[in-house]
């Protein structure tokens, strides 16, 4: 049978990490956590499921994750945040094809997210979030643009598991905002960092697609008042990236 190591980010989580770690326990041979420095209790519950804790200034999600998987014994990756538990059904998939990982010829594994959003589950705006959690560490790694990371495989043979990531996003509309400020700030500094073009109507029309495209075609509206601040706080989030943008270079060119 193939080991599975569990690698989790972590940065002042005592709320939410304890249940991550817990659901991880069924599925994964050993727990790697990469802490950003956390001045709460994190690594005092963390320390109840490993001893493989590795402190590092937060580099960047991306870099991050590469990080924790650098540490890990096996080849097999299973990834959460801090904030995701793994279902039932998705433990019970994932140990189905354990003994297989290595002769099934599966590049990788994605399955479903599912959110909760204050105070409800989405079921649609967010739903299903595919997202590829399982992979080998010889053939894949974390890439994408910060703070969006998504895992890359070397082939396109990624099989979908049964069951859900549960994720546990924001408790309040307060923790959405403060989220959106320091997203955007990352955001807008990765786009300057990759050359971008950006105009000035690319804040609109960015905006207005990502409203339309969750509350209308994933059919947000299905999802009562919390579809409608999804769509509404998703289509801010677009705008001030873009705005970010526009307003960081025109501070630099007037340096």
């Amino acid at each position: 049978m193939a080991k599975i190591s569990a690698c989790v980010i972590s940065y002042n989580e005592e709320k939410k990490i304890e249940d991550c770690l817990k659901s991880l326990l069924p599925v994964a041979d050993e727990i790697i956590i990469v802490d950003s420095l956390s001045n709460d209790r994190t690594i005092e519950i963390a320390q109840k499921y490993t001893d493989k804790i590795f402190h590092q200034k937060f580099l960047g999600h991306i870099e991050q994750k590469n990080l924790a998987v650098e540490k890990a014994s096996h080849d097999w990756i299973i990834s959460l945040d801090c904030d995701e538990r793994l279902t039932e059904e998705l433990q019970q998939s994932i140990l189905a094809i354990k003994d297989q990982l290595d002769d099934s010829g599966a590049d990788a594994y994605c399955m479903a997210r599912k959110t909760f959003y204050i105070y409800r589950w989405l079921n649609h705006c967010w739903y299903p979030d595919i997202k590829t959690r399982l992979f080998n560490k010889n053939t894949a790694h974390w890439g994408g643009t910060n703070p969006h990371d998504h895992v890359i495989t070397d082939g396109k043979h990624i099989v979908k598991l049964k069951g859900d990531i549960q994720h546990y996003s924001f408790d309040s509309l307060s923790a959405h905002i403060q989220t959106i400020d320091r997203f955007t700030e990352i955001g807008a500094d990765e786009i300057i960092r990759k050359g971008k073009r950006v105009s000035m109507f690319s804040p609109f029309t960015h905006s207005i697609w990502t409203f339309i495209k969750i509350y209308f075609i994933k059919r947000g509206f299905l999802d009562g008042f919390a579809g409608i601040l999804v769509a509404s706080l998703s289509m801010v989030h677009v705008f001030v990236k873009y705005s970010k943008v526009i307003v960081k270079r025109k501070l630099n060119s007037s340096i």
